[in-house]
């Protein structure tokens, strides 16, 4: 990964780079007002034929003014360009109204995210979730997720599930060589793992386990599609030092759960892990290392994301680098078996066993 190892940028570039950072927030509102308000979509629509400013009033039903500031703006941030009085989509235009992705990233920062983000300094300082404050008196978002409004609850999943569903389809058939019987999903969430993986591999039965609030909503999906006499669910608060990981489990499965943790919880967790492991069992790790990221774009939305956990989510976790993760895991007393990297849109398998 060599994304970050000199500066090529001249001066002048520079300070352009500098004035972008400055100006952010209008850029990122700015563009979600043009998605929002059906310009892009209007002006992406007749591709070489571009549209007037007045074309585009009416069409959004802006007034003049509106219209006008923000396609300006959108010329800035490189979303439109205007030629002969007219403007035309560019390709980030058209990625950024169309894109699953782009979507799923941009309605997470905006109704999780972007209020809470004003207290990261104060979350940085005090090593808790400042941020999250603005939704309420909890002291992680997870014991929240029930009860957060149903649009910023519904940004939450949509981002959560768009990462980790491309993920379980590929990581499969690869657990498989260690699968037997039965498999633990420690923080299985809403248990879409679960469905998939009983879905794939009809003899195998699941356990769930994780806080309440998260038990009861994977509890109803399981019934919901015939699969809860396969699926068992065990209630725990994993950073509880004296909750036990149960014996007896073929694979310990941990999808996106691990980088919810600081450094010294992950170990704790992991340490358990161990003790619950027999000589055939593995621990299975499912993460986005933002150092193992084949573009750019992908590592830079993950270390964005860190920015998420320390002032939303609950103050001390992030996307790992690797390196730094990989030292955890050994700290715990288990050996990296296996690494699987180009999982998904993101993600890296690890396969640990016991030393």
């Amino acid at each position: 990964m060599s994304f970050y190892n000199e500066d090529k940028l001249s001066a002048l570039e520079a300070m352009g780079n500098a004035q972008w950072i400055a100006f952010a927030p209008m850029v990122f509102q700015a563009a979600r007002s043009l998605r929002n308000f059906g310009v892009l979509s209007a002006i992406g629509k007749r591709k070489n034929n571009g549209m007037a400013l007045s074309e585009v009033e009416n069409e959004c039903k802006l007034s003049a003014y509106g219209t006008r500031v923000l396609c300006e703006a959108g010329l800035a941030i490189g979303l439109l360009y205007c030629k002969d009085d007219k403007y035309y989509a560019t390709k980030t235009g058209v990625i950024f109204c169309n894109d699953d992705l782009t979507e799923a990233n941009c309605d997470f920062v905006n109704d999780v995210c972007y209020q809470g983000l004003f207290y990261l300094e104060d979350s940085i300082l005090k090593g808790t979730p400042e941020g999250l404050n603005y939704f309420g008196n909890w002291k992680t978002i997870y014991e929240a997720l029930s009860e957060l409004p149903p649009r910023v609850k519904e940004s939450w999943y949509k981002f959560d599930h768009y990462y980790s569903d491309q993920a379980f389809k590929e990581v499969l058939p690869k657990l498989l060589t260690y699968l037997h019987e039965n498999i633990l999903d420690l923080g299985g969430n809403t248990g879409r793992f679960a469905l998939q993986c009983l879905s794939y591999a009809p003899e195998v039965r699941v356990v769930i386990m994780d806080i309440p609030a998260q038990l009861s909503l994977a509890k109803e999906i399981a019934l919901k599609n015939g699969v809860n006499h396969r699926m068992d669910f065990i209630q725990a608060d994993i950073l509880d030092e004296s909750c036990s990981i149960p014996a007896g489990f073929d694979i310990i499965w941990m999808s996106q759960f691990l980088d919810c943790f600081s450094d010294e919880q992950v170990i704790s967790i992991l340490k358990r892990c161990a003790l619950a492991m027999d000589d055939h069992a593995r621990v299975c790790i499912l993460e986005p290392f933002w150092d193992r990221q084949r573009f750019k774009a992908s590592a830079f939305s993950l270390q964005m994301t860190s920015l998420y956990f320390t002032s939303i989510a609950n103050g001390n976790s992030q996307m790992y680098h690797s390196d730094v993760f990989f030292n955890l895991i050994e700290k715990a007393g288990l050996e990296l078996e296996a690494i699987h990297d180009g999982i998904g849109l993101c993600h890296t398998l690890l396969v640990c066993k016991n030393t």
